[in-house]
């Protein structure tokens, strides 16, 4: 052959010393990446990574934290431009992907967003890359929904779609991070709007619903069009693996704030969350495994932390379980449910641990907030919501999937009033499909081996209850160790359940009432 390359002996190929020459200098070639100033970066260091060992009750992999090389992308360098106009926007937008490509080609390091404000629209991550937020840097983010075109995958509300980008977007990446002790804090004006949800939103609802229930290919389900008006989440993962959040703090989200949709190994610490909007979750992993979340605040609209595999079909079509899943250290100052499962659950959510979490009932929750026209940071206080549950397991008929293996223990909320109770599964619950589309198929969800134990609450109305599938009924509940200054309404309310054992239940005063029902379904 030609230069000396290879040669070939009975069918084999051998290498010569040229080839392994050349492909050296290949090698060498690729891991050079050009400066904002033209200069070459060589990439000596490489990405390494922290093993991060997490205590639980089942069998819990290790995590892989990236840890990158010590190279900095001002994005200052690239052009960006602080300030709250177009121009200023345009060239931000443009500087931010400049630096995450070159910080690529380098083979990995930071993205620096320096202090200041600094106006962008939707940013693409790329693997081996930390966008990382100095202190007293503020990213805003445009409420134009044509800044986030073209559409990408993504998925809403466990269906898979292309639709409008996520505000902070990572898709098929590796060894990604958020960090840094700025702000995120995206326009809002927009997106408030389109949480009315009108008749043009729910029918694409309905079509959404009714391409994933028949087999449409996701590529072909696009939603981003007319008035359809489906928000994109703030901050969405999307099929990563190796990924890291620390230290931010996020002042609202048009929709669910950090979603972890098909990603594993996965770190999620010290962030401060407040979005107070139409379902603003403070972060919701979906079809995820091997994640930790620890020493964060999650102040919410919705549901604080909340574990989801995917709607129905899709989550059938997935097959990709929740799993092995630690929550610990964490506060809630405002939020639905302070965990949640569902109902999202259609893959399954199994080995949940969530432990050491501290409901604050008198916390005070401001949120920082972009002017639409202005730009000018703003403080803002929330009405304080009153959570309906510690636990909450929801599910319905159409999910099929399984919850199994979930302990909850050692959470304080003594100074919570709660408007359902310290735990509760209900399996009817299906808010607005309920009449909007029908049923294509049923699958029931199996539920067994849930433990919740050692809880303080304050008041309750009946505060355990299990509302099972007749025809799959929930198996094997502990309850132990819970203090209860105040319930009114019922000591508890078992329907559909087997092996239930409630163990050292302490209630300070009972006054009995009528069982409520759930609004929350």
């Amino acid at each position: 052959m030609p230069n000396g390359l290879f040669v070939s002996y009975c069918g084999f190929i051998f290498f010569t010393a040229a080839t392994v020459a050349a492909a050296v200098a290949v090698i060498a070639a690729a891991v050079v990446a050009v400066a904002a100033d033209g200069s070459p970066f060589h990439a000596a260091s490489a990405i390494r990574h922290e093993k991060i060992r997490v205590e639980a009750p089942f069998d819990m992999p290790v995590i892989l934290v990236p840890v990158f090389p010590a190279r900095d992308f001002a994005i200052t360098d690239y052009g960006a431009k602080p300030g709250p106009t177009a121009a200023a926007q345009a060239a931000s937008a443009g500087a931010i992907r400049k630096a995450i490509a070159a910080c690529h080609a380098a083979g990995g390091g930071r993205v620096v967003i320096p202090a200041g404000e600094w106006l962008t629209g939707a940013i693409h991550l790329k693997s081996n890359v930390n966008l990382h937020l100095a202190k007293d840097a503020v990213l805003t983010f445009s409420d134009d929904p044509r800044d986030y075109l073209p559409a990408v995958q993504t998925s809403w509300e466990g269906w898979e779609c292309f639709n409008y980008s996520p505000l902070i977007h990572a898709f098929e990446c590796e060894n990604i991070a958020l960090t840094g002790e700025g702000k995120i804090a995206p326009r809002m004006d927009t997106w408030k709007k389109w949480s009315a949800r009108p008749p043009a939103h729910m029918d694409a609802l309905k079509r959404l619903y009714t391409m994933g229930s028949t087999g449409v290919p996701v590529e072909k389900r696009r939603m981003a069009e007319g008035e359809n008006n489906l928000r994109p989440h703030l901050i969405q993962f999307n099929r990563c693996r190796n990924a890291l959040i620390e230290n931010v703090t996020i002042r609202n989200s048009p929709f669910w704030t950090i979603h972890l949709l098909l990603c594993e190994s996965v770190v999620v610490r010290g962030i401060d969350v407040f979005a107070h909007g139409h379902n603003n979750d403070g972060i919701d992993p979906e079809n995820t495994r091997n994640l930790l979340i620890e020493n964060c605040t999650f102040d919410q609209g919705d549901d604080a932390i909340v574990i989801k595999s995917g709607s129905n079909h899709d989550g059938w079509r997935l097959g990709v379980p929740s799993e092995n899943i630690v929550i610990r250290n964490c506060v809630v100052k405002n939020g639905h449910q302070i965990v949640a499962i569902g109902s999202e659950l259609s893959g399954g959510v199994r080995n949940i641990y969530a432990h050491d979490i501290r409901f604050d009932a008198n916390a005070k929750t401001t949120a920082i907030t972009a002017g639409a026209t202005t730009g000018i940071i703003t403080d803002a206080t929330a009405t304080v919501t009153t959570p309906f549950n510690i636990l909450y397991i929801k599910t319905n008929r159409r999910r099929g999937g399984f919850v199994e293996n979930i302990t909850v223990e050692n959470i304080d909320a003594s100074g919570a009033t709660f408007r359902m109770g310290v735990f509760g599964i209900e399996t009817d619950v299906l808010y607005q499909w309920r009449a909007l589309v029908p049923a294509y198929e049923e699958r029931i969800t199996k539920i067994r081996d849930i433990t919740v134990r050692n809880i303080k609450a304050g008041e309750t109305t009946t505060p355990f209850r299990i509302i099972g599938d007749k025809d799959q009924p929930v198996k094997n509940v502990t309850i132990e160790n819970i203090a209860i200054a105040t319930v009114r309404g019922q000591k508890n309310r078992y329907e559909h359940a087997g092996n239930v054992t409630e163990k050292n239940i302490t209630i300070g005063a009972f006054i009995e009432e009528p069982y409520k029902e759930s609004t929350n379904k």
